[in-house]
């Protein structure tokens, strides 16, 4: 991957920094045991000018971008990369990593998640919670609309993304066999999540198969801001994503992989998305949003070793299996890409997300 006298790399991992995480200070996937990511350090034109090497091992088969935080930055980072005449990307694995805020209703600090969607929280009308009409159930709603629960009327194209799901699977199970660690605060913060309603949140960390994930670079807290896009999630999956984390990049990251792979650059059925839960996006029952939001973040050191713990054998999984399973690819069982159904030579019925936004034009003019 790293130039062209070498073989495309079999994974790329797009790292996404957290607040905490000082420019030049070394990451956690650095220095490990399983395989050398400073071996080979490339510096390419345009990616993040805190983060602006690629990292690979020395035969190139690994290599990691940090793409810098919130959605401008990975846009423009990933941009930079997958436009690079250095680089080989069109049969690389993409793994998305990076540490999120968590739904208790499905996940728990220090877990780590995997999405199907990726949905776009932030193009949408706001009107401050203090005058919104008394019949609004949130001050966020759809662009085009006259109030929440409408499907938009303006839709850009990057509200959400759909992965690969049987791709999602494989990855969900290689992760599955590793052992991820937990520490005291965590366990007592989950402690005080004693709603049933709160189970997941109250468990011990583990892999959560289904977590779909909310991006807004807006980093916010509190139940009725979570209500309201765990209802945007299900309007713009057609009633088929299930809200669970919330991050700054995603979509970002997967716009600009949509245009490489509509320009043959990449392959788009070759993306997971992981997250680990670094902070709850809501307090216990009768807690405080703003306490929540502004409390010691426990969870953070475990999220990150344990998105690198799980992560790693995900890395091993399609490196080792290279030659049997993944050159030729893991062929998707549902329909990928936007919500334009951009990567179809023809836009069907098939995809949960053309219905959503195909059906509802019809008859409109």
């Amino acid at each position: 991957m790293a130039s062209r006298d070498k073989p495309p790399a079999h994974v790329l991992l797009a790292a996404i920094p957290s607040l905490k995480l000082a420019p030049g200070q070394p990451v956690e996937w650095h220095n490990i045991p399983e395989f050398n990511l400073l071996a080979r350090n490339i510096t390419v034109p345009g990616i993040s000018p805190l983060y602006p090497d690629v990292h690979c091992t020395y035969d190139g088969s690994i290599c990691q971008i940090i793409t810098g935080q919130a959605e401008i930055n990975a846009a423009s980072t990933m941009s930079s990369l997958l436009n690079s005449p250095r680089f080989d990307l069109t049969s690389t694995y993409f793994l998305l990593a990076g540490i999120a805020g968590i739904s208790p209703k499905h996940a728990t600090v220090g877990g780590v998640t995997f999405a199907r969607y990726a949905v776009q929280s932030g193009l949408q009308h706001e009107i401050d919670a203090r005058e919104m009409p008394t019949h609004f159930t949130s001050g966020y709603f759809a662009q085009g609309t006259t109030g929440p629960g409408q499907y938009p009327e303006w839709i850009v194209g990057t509200e959400v993304f759909e992965v690969n799901d049987a791709l999602r699977q494989v990855a969900v199970d290689l992760a599955k066999t590793a052992n991820l660690t937990d520490t005291d605060a965590c366990k007592r913060l989950r402690a005080t999540y004693t709603s049933p309603i709160y189970a997941a949140g109250a468990a011990a960390p583990a892999v959560v198969a289904r977590c779909d994930t909310l991006t807004s670079d807006t980093f916010w807290t509190g139940s009725l801001l979570a209500e309201a896009f765990e209802n945007a999630t299900l309007l713009l999956t057609n009633q088929d994503g299930v809200y669970c984390s919330t991050q700054q990049e995603d979509n970002a990251v997967l716009n600009a992989l949509l245009r490489a792979a509509l320009s043959g650059l990449v392959d788009f059925s070759r993306i997971i998305v992981m997250r680990a839960g670094s902070d709850f996006d809501r307090p216990p029952e009768g807690g405080s949003a703003a306490e929540n939001l502004f409390a010691l973040a426990v969870g953070f050191p475990p999220a990150l070793l344990n998105l690198r713990i799980a992560g790693v054998k995900i890395v091993q999984g399609i490196v080792d299996g290279w030659a049997g399973t993944f050159k030729r690819g893991i062929e998707p069982t549902n329909d990928i890409g936007d919500i334009f159904g951009s990567l179809r030579e023809k836009r069907d019925s098939t995809s949960r997300l053309s219905q959503a936004f195909f059906g509802r034009r019809v008859g409109r003019g």
